[in-house]
């Protein structure tokens, strides 16, 4: 029997507080991240309208300003990409009758939605993300796991749990869907056989330095392609390229980013692991596991209603902090190791990175150290906090 339970989003209350004070609302995310409970639990007060409906989308495309008087009062606008026309509409009608939260706008391709919004609705919305849960918000659920294993084996698209579908059965109609129809819909792309390739490609490559020209050679298409393929992952909500940080060290520093997939259970899939167990023994246990933190991290923040930014640290010489952030107290230094003990040389990297290389001057003498692992205790030692992957919603991300 399916759970069929609805959890609490943190993004509620920055939602509720936001449309108070912009005439419309933006909610962005990926694919089955929750957006359309959200909105509707959120905003019961409004109508909910769905632009992947073709009746619907056709009447809002044919007569726009038509369309959008029916919804006087206000509504949920879902999927509203589809109808970008719409939005021109929605411009007309905020700056004719000012008054805030009327219109909630939400959709699934970032690169589409923002390019429309920039065009019509700039300095009128208010643009949230809404990732998959994080792991406070995953435990609601009774069903989600409590080891780490399981927990980077299943991922966290709430469907999941909510209808307890098995993991591999969502993640084919998952991928299979965002393929056949997202990929088809924003690049055209025909050979839809390749593009799986790349995808799987990608996924072998999570938690490392992305090398365009060697990935697409391995996918057999050309620079441009994967450069327009990784975008297109990216602006789905499927990928995070993080940037290396720099100040003033020019050449001492690389300049490629790091590639992270966003939930874990996808990248697991991908990489052919078809069972808690498997996540144990994989060669890319350590890649699966950063990444599944700097999806943690970027959730804590989205969730908060802040944007990243976030960085990586690696100079020539193979030094390599896996990430770092600057807070407006501090600046904070991250390490991953999916073991469950860590060893006492294995901190010391992370002092590497001096206050002189702080960049800007508030921040010396505020660097925090943190080495977010897979063992239980919380400790301090030699001045780098030990953070245990389950408490990693406890620490301030913001």
């Amino acid at each position: 029997m399916a759970e069929r339970m609805r959890i609490p989003r943190r993004l509620r209350a920055i939602a509720l507080e936001r449309s108070t004070r912009y005439p419309t609302l933006t909610i962005t995310g990926p694919r089955q991240s929750g957006k359309t409970t959200l909105c509707r639990e959120a905003f019961s007060h409004l109508a909910y309208v769905n632009l992947e409906d073709q009746t619907t989308r056709e009447q809002a495309l044919a007569d726009p300003r038509g369309f959008l008087a029916r919804y006087a009062g206000g509504a949920v606008f879902d999927e509203v990409q589809r109808a970008p026309e719409l939005l021109s509409a929605i411009q007309v009608a905020v700056d004719a009758s000012p008054g805030n939260g009327r219109f909630v706008l939400s959709g699934s391709h970032n690169f589409q939605l923002h390019s429309a919004i920039d065009q019509s609705l700039a300095g009128r919305t208010s643009v949230l993300d809404l990732l998959p849960p994080a792991l406070d918000e995953l435990r609601q659920f009774a069903s989600a796991p409590r080891d780490l294993p399981p927990t980077l084996f299943q991922g966290a698209y709430p469907r999941i749990f909510d209808q307890a579908i098995p993991v591999s059965e969502f993640m084919a109609d998952y991928v299979r869907t965002y393929v056949e129809r997202d990929v088809r819909l924003l690049l055209n792309v025909q050979d839809l056989g390749t593009f799986q390739t790349f995808l799987r490609l990608c996924a072998g490559r999570t938690g490392s330095l992305l090398n365009l020209s060697a990935l697409a050679s391995d996918a057999g298409i050309s620079h441009v392609t994967a450069k327009a393929w990784i975008g297109l992952l990216e602006a789905s909500y499927i990928v995070k390229r993080v940037q290396p940080w720099h100040s003033n060290l020019g050449k001492r520093l690389v300049k490629t980013p790091k590639l992270h997939f966003l939930d874990s259970g996808l990248l697991c899939w991908l990489l052919d692991i078809r069972s808690a167990g498997q996540v144990e023994t994989h060669p890319l246990r350590g890649q699966i596991f950063e990444s599944w933190v700097v999806a943690e991290v970027l959730k804590a923040r989205a969730n908060a209603g802040l944007s990243d930014p976030f960085w990586f640290f690696r100079d020539k010489s193979g030094t390599e902090i896996d990430l770092m952030l600057d807070l407006p107290d501090r600046r904070v230094l991250v390490e991953t190791k999916s073991g469950g003990r860590v060893a006492p040389d294995g901190t010391a990297h992370l002092y590497q990175v001096t206050d002189d290389m702080a960049g800007d001057p508030l921040l010396r003498g505020r660097i925090d150290r943190v080495v977010v692992y897979g063992g239980n205790e919380r400790v301090t030692v030699n001045g780098v906090e030990l953070l245990p992957w389950s408490q990693v919603p406890d620490y301030s991300w913001r």
